[in-house]
């Protein structure tokens, strides 16, 4: 393994950043519109079918593309907390795939991992009995080896856990008009405008970088919203981009809730860093009419050749808002304080246990995908063998380092607290529940396990640069 610094000195003839356009907030733009909202919280069960489909990207060629339900992309679902639902997933592809409930608080037998892979033709029927807060999860496919490519064309959703009481919180809760689903990601089109995925040497190594946004499937839309207050859900369902975001005009947004949950008061912010895999829900004021636009500044994350933690310089335009006095606006002020409790876990005691996030660098870069470039603690993952076991309703402290670049840590079927960073107090973004961190330089956790999982279904920890997943950046552990 190179240390950072000289993997610096030798890639430097690497490009650090694909750059998003910024004169894509120039094209003519159509209204945002929002996955289909598949309400379960009465029926308690939905259907989920992974299919094949088409779509015309921005007026461009057809792609092939995928999709839960529909073309690209899936609905949204909207579960109960303290209830059981039925879930069924048929696979109507030609490979095996899954769907992971990324978020959600289930046992291994029923989260949707590597584990749980469904054969062409075949449907599998789990049941999720939920406990947790109310949350912002979504759901993907997650096949070792064809994560980032299933993904890419479009097998991913989003997922709201309700309690059916953010009306009394007063929160935006009117589906598609106060409360909008926004699911971030960038890719790449070609010059007939379809969509493509050449994953080649330096896309394997640094995570594919696309050079078009896209927010739910679609390129160049504005967000209609009411002259009020307006929740967003924000998730991160790019293969690798990180985002910071912030508004045009520099008004604040109001971080309400976290990957696991919501906080106990609004946080105003001024910026949000967002990663693949993690979620956050923010409230932004239009009381006085005047549109802005989400940004995002130009994030440099490079094994070869970028500065760790760094910014390419620059922002790009996520996605404009535009006021539309005739859609009802419901809230008009923030609430003061919220009903989430934030993690204060006693972590004294608690074993220690250390996770190094390993590249191969040098001569291994030239290592095809299946030679395993990428490991954890020098370990490459085997779906065969389980690389630790931990007692339920435990508590560990994990101390997680990436070296040569940011990697997003996701841990499967629990919930942990950020303590610290690089020895630092958290950022914001960081001090609720989370299952998801961006770990640049060192994160040091308290993770509770809370759900049983076996050593046939076990748990995955991994990096959520999915081309880093795919090459052998997760481990697997039980909980008993």
């Amino acid at each position: 393994m190179l240390n950072r610094r000289q993997a610096l000195l030798c890639g430097a003839s690497f490009g650090a950043v694909a750059a998003l356009p910024v004169q894509l907030a120039a094209q003519t733009r159509e209204h945002l519109t929002y996955p289909p909202l598949l309400d379960a919280t009465r029926s308690q069960r939905f259907r989920l079918r992974a299919q094949a489909g088409k779509t015309r990207f921005n007026g461009g060629a057809t792609t092939d593309t995928l999709g839960y339900n529909q073309d690209y992309l899936g609905p949204t679902l909207r579960l109960m907390t303290g209830a059981d639902t039925q879930a069924e997933v048929e696979n109507q592809l030609r490979a095996p795939v899954s769907a992971h409930w990324h978020g959600l608080l289930v046992p291994g037998d029923v989260d949707g991992g590597p584990h749980q892979a469904i054969a062409p033709g075949q449907s599998w029927r789990p049941v999720l009995s939920l406990d947790q807060p109310p949350a912002t999860a979504w759901y993907h496919s997650h096949v070792h080896g064809t994560t980032a490519e299933q993904v890419m064309f479009g097998l991913a959703g989003v997922l709201h856990v309700t309690d059916g009481q953010d009306d009394r919180r007063g929160l935006p809760s009117a589906y598609g008009i106060d409360d909008l689903t926004l699911v971030l990601q960038d890719r790449q089109f070609n010059r007939r405008g379809r969509m493509t995925y050449n994953s080649g040497m330096h896309d394997a190594m640094n995570g594919f970088l696309g050079d078009t946004m896209l927010v739910n499937g679609q390129v160049g839309a504005t967000a209609a919203v009411p002259k009020g207050i307006v929740r967003c859900r924000l998730v991160n369902g790019s293969n690798a981009r990180i985002y910071r975001l912030s508004l045009s005009d520099n008004r604040p947004m109001h971080l309400i809730a976290t990957d696991g949950g919501y906080l106990d008061r609004p946080i105003a912010l001024s910026g949000l860093t967002l990663a693949p895999g993690e979620r956050a829900e923010v409230l932004i004021e239009f009381l006085d009419g005047i549109d802005c636009s989400l940004v995002s500044d130009n994030i440099a994350n490079s094994a070869m050749g970028g500065m760790m933690g760094g910014r390419s310089g620059g922002q790009f335009v996520v996605l404009p808002f535009a006021v539309d006095t005739t859609l009802p606006a419901r809230i008009s002020g923030l609430p003061e304080s919220l009903d989430g409790v934030l993690p204060i876990l006693d972590f004294a005691d608690a074993p220690l246990r250390r996770f190094s996030l390993d590249m191969s660098m040098g001569m291994g870069m030239m290592m095809t995908r299946a030679n395993r470039q990428f490991s954890i603690n020098d370990v490459a993952f085997d779906e065969t063998a389980l690389n630790f076991s931990v007692a339920l309703n435990s508590l560990e402290r994990w101390v997680v380092q990436g070296d040569l670049m940011m990697h997003p840590f996701h841990v499967h079927g629990v919930r942990f607290q950020v303590l610290s960073e690089n020895g630092q107090q958290p950022r914001p973004e960081n001090r609720g529940w989370k299952d998801t961190v961006l770990v640049n330089g060192q994160s040091e956790l308290a993770v509770r396990f809370e759900k049983q999982a076996s050593r046939s279904a076990p748990y995955m920890y991994h990096c959520h640069i999915l081309e880093h997943e795919d090459g052998g950046m997760m481990g697997q552990f039980s909980v008993s």
